[in-house]
């Protein structure tokens, strides 16, 4: 089931696949894994999942490792360029093709990790701002 519309749809093809087979919702894997979560996090005292929760909005609002390495890359690059460029351009080498390739899938790798990351942080973060809120209105 590969599409370029993201995971959003891809949720909406197997919940409609898992519906047109008449079957409960709940056993679709992303959704048991969302279960999990929610039920660890529910089992963690409301001072504790604050503590937690902090520490996901730092993780996610951070600046992180690889946005670092994407933007000193270049730089570092440029400071050398006149080295680099005498190595990968000598006569006849090919080693700039090999250098730009593994570059250019570094820095994509490292860009969708990092987005992943933010991802999960927010996923991490709604769960406990909704079991936080529910508490909240329990008790009022």
């Amino acid at each position: 089931m590969f599409s370029f519309r993201g995971d959003a749809h891809k949720i909406f093809l197997k919940l409609e696949k898992v519906l047109d087979k008449d079957q409960p919702i709940k056993h679709v894997k992303e959704f048991k894994e969302i279960e999990k979560v929610k039920s660890l996090y529910q089992s963690i005292d409301s001072e504790t999942l604050k503590i937690i929760y902090y520490r996901m909005v730092k993780e996610k609002n951070g600046s992180g490792i690889i946005p670092i390495f994407v933007s000193s890359i270049p730089w570092l690059i440029f400071m050398f360029s006149n080295q680099i460029s005498k190595f990968l351009f000598k006569e006849g080498s090919w080693l700039w093709v090999v250098f730009s390739f593994i570059y250019i899938i570094t820095l994509t790798i490292s860009v969708v990790l990092h987005f992943r990351e933010k991802a999960w942080a927010a996923f991490h973060i709604e769960i406990i701002q909704d079991i936080l809120n529910e508490r909240k209105a329990q008790t009022q």
